[in-house]
């Protein structure tokens, strides 16, 4: 009966070491699929961190520093380049105001004086703070699927040696298994018949 038992528990921890082995691989895949691709997709785009000079204010010179002048490739350089230096130069331009708040500003401008200098000009800011905002967006979501890359190495490097060790268990198991085998048999199969 124990040896039954052990083995049953063994054969799981295999089962299981195999499911996380296959896990491991596919988070492996799946981080190496992500990071090339923001990889990829941001080097297409060719944009280059602003050098040291342009960096104004200490907030940027703190975020940005390190990548100054460098070809913008990873999910880090995106948000640092979208929170520290297209944010900063969106908030300097509306005041501080959003997208959303320039846009209901220039459609009651247009229904006011839509000719004035002052319409044309929340009109051009308007236009700045949508494309700054879809940019930081991109840059944003290019951020997220490089941070979700990192966690799946992460958990890949967790299954993979979970994996390992449930084998090991496993394996540990099926010995014990065998060497108590005999212990289960009936008394009488143990005991040597004498005349």
């Amino acid at each position: 009966m124990r040896s039954s038992f052990d083995k049953l528990i063994s054969w799981t921890g295999v089962i299981v070491a195999a499911v996380l082995l296959v896990a491991g691989g596919l988070l492996v895949w799946a981080s190496s699929f992500a990071t090339s691709n923001v990889s990829d997709q941001l080097a297409s785009q060719q944009i280059t961190m602003p050098a040291a000079a342009a960096l104004t204010t200490p907030a940027m010179k703190a975020n940005l520093l390190q990548y100054a002048g460098q070809p913008l490739t990873t999910g880090d350089q995106a948000k640092a380049y979208a929170d520290h230096y297209i944010q900063v130069h969106m908030d300097e331009s509306s005041d501080g105001r959003t997208y959303s708040q320039v846009s209901g500003e220039f459609m009651a401008s247009m229904k006011a004086d839509p000719t004035s200098q002052a319409t044309a000009d929340l009109g051009q800011l308007r236009q700045t703070l949508f494309m700054g905002t879809t940019l930081r967006g991109m840059l944003l979501n290019a951020y997220a699927f490089g941070m979700l890359g990192t966690i799946a190495m992460w958990a890949a490097i967790a299954a993979l040696i979970g994996s390992a060790v449930m084998l090991a268990l496993g394996l540990l198991g099926m010995r014990h298994a065998h060497s108590v085998g005999g212990i289960d048999a009936p008394a009488m199969e143990r005991v040597p018949l004498t005349v």
